[in-house]
């Protein structure tokens, strides 16, 4: 396993990092979730992302239940605020200084530590005055409850704006999660530039975009019994704007390419990411444990030049590559 440093920080992590979004309380039992944990900590994997709304809050009490054992010091524990959680009360959700600070607490009794090492605002609140959120992510960081500060899905101009605030507030906001993949790379002309400006990392989810760049949907075939496509908790409508046949027609001429590689077409799509130095570390979730090894596999991997150019041939159209998308993933409102 190979580690890459957090945005402009002494901060390490490791490159393929174990998510459980859409897993962890929902999709797969706790047994064979804490299997997935244990495979991710045999193939190397330090680094844990989790988030209070991940199944309400149960995400993170798995995730706290499985790691218990191990060396506080050894793994780094990142979890998020934003989302409604609990009842779904009129402050039960936002950036508020009241919603972040009751989250925090609630977030480390549930992880079963005193600390995560990153703490993320899960979407960008427009309904509170950003001066108060990061003066609450300040607060949090001087109780020693959170080492870092991170967000998530936010535009440019929202990074450049909570960057100026924490500088004046002296702490480190070092991180940014988008959606990433070769099919998704709306962060490419406006995210990323801003953030190799501002010393920001990205920690990429969906870096398999759903699964598709697996190559296990077919184009003009039934959706796989038990596939995510097949999900009707949440995951059906995740993945439903990658299975048109362009798309998947497209997807399946990769998996030549990966095999010149001698590496899986998830491994690959992995790697992929990978590629672009801004990024820190791509996001794996699993529903089974042998899942996360073969993930794991491909940190380290190097693809060459002419590789990425012939992915990029074989994609062409079907890459989404509009920046305005990002604007769209946090809500006008905050309404629970």
């Amino acid at each position: 396993m190979q580690f890459r440093y957090l945005g402009n920080s002494g901060f390490k992590i490791s490159e393929i990092t174990y998510g459980n979004w859409l897993t962890h309380g929902s999709q797969i039992e706790n047994d064979t979730a804490t299997a997935c944990v244990r495979a991710a900590l045999d193939a190397g994997i330090t680094t844990f992302d989790t988030a209070d709304v991940y199944a309400n809050t149960v995400a993170e009490s798995v995730l706290g239940e499985t790691l218990k054992g191990e060396r506080r010091a050894s793994i780094e524990i990142f979890t998020k605020v934003f989302g409604p959680t609990g009842p779904k009360g009129h402050n039960d959700v936002g950036l508020s200084r009241k919603h972040i600070l009751e989250s925090i607490n609630g977030s480390l009794e549930r992880l079963q530590t005193d600390y995560v090492d990153l703490y993320q605002a899960h979407r960008f609140d427009f309904e509170t005055p950003l001066e108060e959120t990061m003066q609450a992510f300040a607060d949090v960081v001087r109780q020693g409850k959170a080492l870092y500060i991170g967000v998530s899905e936010w535009t440019a101009e929202q990074l450049r704006a909570g960057a100026a605030l924490a500088k004046e507030l002296n702490i480190q906001l070092i991180s940014n999660q988008p959606e990433y993949s070769a099919l998704w790379r709306v962060i490419e002309e406006e995210v990323v530039p801003t953030s190799k400006e501002l010393g920001i990392s990205q920690i990429v989810w969906s870096p398999i975009a759903q699964g598709v760049l697996t190559g296990k949907y077919k184009p003009g075939a039934p959706l796989p019994e038990g596939s995510r496509a097949t999900d009707e908790r949440g995951g059906k409508d995740t993945v439903k704007r990658f299975l048109g046949d362009d798309i998947l027609t497209r997807v399946q001429q990769l998996e030549p390419i990966a095999r010149e590689l001698d590496l899986t077409s998830a491994q690959l799509a992995v790697a992929w990411v990978l590629q672009n130095d801004n990024v820190a570390a791509a996001i794996i979730g699993a529903s089974r444990p042998e899942q996360v090894a073969e993930n794991a596999a491909a940190s380290g991997v190097t693809i060459p030049a002419e590789f990425l150019s012939r992915i990029d041939d074989v994609l062409g159209d079907v890459v989404e590559r509009d920046a305005s998308h990002t604007a769209t993933r946090s809500p006008a409102t905050r309404e629970a």
